[in-house]
């Protein structure tokens, strides 16, 4: 004869105070928990989604990133002879030859430096990123002193808005424009002509040649001929894998990080529910007693305790992610190890995440309660009825 699981709940009720703390602190543990892997979610969104199917990033072998890489002139005149590459409505090639080099901006709110990405662009590149949208002012002209910046550079940045003039290089450059890019990385860049930026740097090549495949599924047959080519010592990566790997390291630390800290808290969460379980079984020995004598199994007394810290685990990881959920609102600025550029970038939560911290909290429920649960189970029905 099992018990119904309503006896285990309406002994939660009973004690509001214990489940309350209890679950409290089960749902602080699995706030933790799931706002880290939101972080690191939010990272490789915020990554991934700059990047495009279609598009093919080349750079040097080797590099890694863009802000690393070097492609000549003529390395750059022999990718553009690719026979994969689309062509665009207005009948010319959906490929951009461009510079991405850092400079230190003082930030508004304190005026600290930061490392800010300076894209060079060309004709192209705008096609090419569908998701970048012109919010106030006007493109930069071919040619001229001008740039325009991300919605974040505006925002946080001295001297990011519209009219304002950012120095850097050899020249110092008027913002003419404001870019929308969503939530991908080039919201946190400022865009100029790749050619007036080489001359301000000083630079000879380029960083990268983007282009669009006119077959996406054609990629491996680009990647052979410029990889297999001797006079290139490039490498051709899908734009959204080549993303990916920007992310990979730093989402790897922040999840390692997160388990970690989850783990050091987690010890005090399933402590508390041990606790709270120890102290219902010696308030209710009686009542664990009487149960005994009317006929309900050792197994129904074990598995009603542990339904009672399940449910206990339960409350607490709906919480906490309920709450977690909120920081989906809070955008953060944060170094991108991969380029040492700053990236603004969002919380993300996820159904596996959710799902992950509801377990996790599941699990501590389970070990914290088991014990306890035990100790009800194994009661002499003459010994508990004897300490009325």
């Amino acid at each position: 004869m099992a018990l119904p699981l309503s006896y285990s709940v309406r002994n939660l009720w009973t004690r509001k105070l214990t489940t309350i703390l209890t679950a409290s602190g089960m749902a602080l543990v699995v706030f933790v928990f799931a706002a880290i892997l939101m972080l690191a979610q939010g990272l490789q969104k915020t990554l991934v989604e700059t990047g495009s199917y279609d598009n093919v990033v080349v750079i040097r072998k080797g590099a890694g990133a863009e802000v690393q890489s070097v492609v000549t002139r003529e390395q750059a005149a022999i990718v553009e002879t690719e026979t994969e590459i689309a062509v665009g409505a207005d009948g010319r090639p959906q490929i951009a030859k461009e510079l991405l080099v850092l400079i230190t901006i003082p930030k508004r709110a304190t005026g600290k430096r930061s490392n800010v990405s300076v894209r060079g662009i060309g004709e192209a590149s705008l096609s090419l990123r569908p998701q970048v949208r012109l919010m106030a002012g006007r493109l930069p002209r071919p040619g001229s002193l001008e740039v325009m910046v991300g919605k974040n550079i505006a925002s946080g940045f001295t001297g990011g808005g519209l009219g304002e003039r950012l120095r850097f290089g050899t020249y110092e450059w008027t913002v003419v424009g404001i870019f929308d890019a969503g939530s991908t990385a080039y919201s946190s860049e400022v865009w100029g002509d790749a050619e007036q930026l080489m001359q301000a740097f000083r630079r000879l090549a380029y960083s990268s040649v983007i282009f669009k495949l006119s077959i996406p599924s054609r990629l491996k047959a680009v990647q052979q001929r410029i990889e297999g080519n001797p006079r290139l010592t490039l490498e051709a990566l899908r734009e959204t894998a080549y993303y990916l790997k920007q992310s990979e390291a730093l989402a790897r630390f922040l999840r390692i990080l997160g388990i970690s800290l989850t783990i050091i808290f987690s010890l005090g969460a399933i402590i508390g529910a041990m606790i709270t379980m120890y102290a219902a079984v010696a308030n209710r020995t009686t009542e664990i007693g009487t149960l005994r004598a009317l006929g309900f199994q050792r197994s129904s007394i074990l598995v009603a305790f542990l339904f009672e810290a399940l449910f206990l685990g339960a409350i607490g990881g709906c919480a906490g992610i309920f709450f977690a959920s909120f920081m989906q609102l809070v955008t953060i600025p944060m170094m991108n190890f991969k380029t040492f550029s700053e990236l603004s970038f969002s919380f993300a939560l996820t159904p596996a995440i959710a799902f992950s911290g509801i377990g996790f909290a599941l699990l501590m429920g389970f070990v914290g309660g088991l014990l306890p649960a035990v100790q009800a189970a194994r009661m002499k029905i003459v010994d508990s009825l004897r300490a009325a």
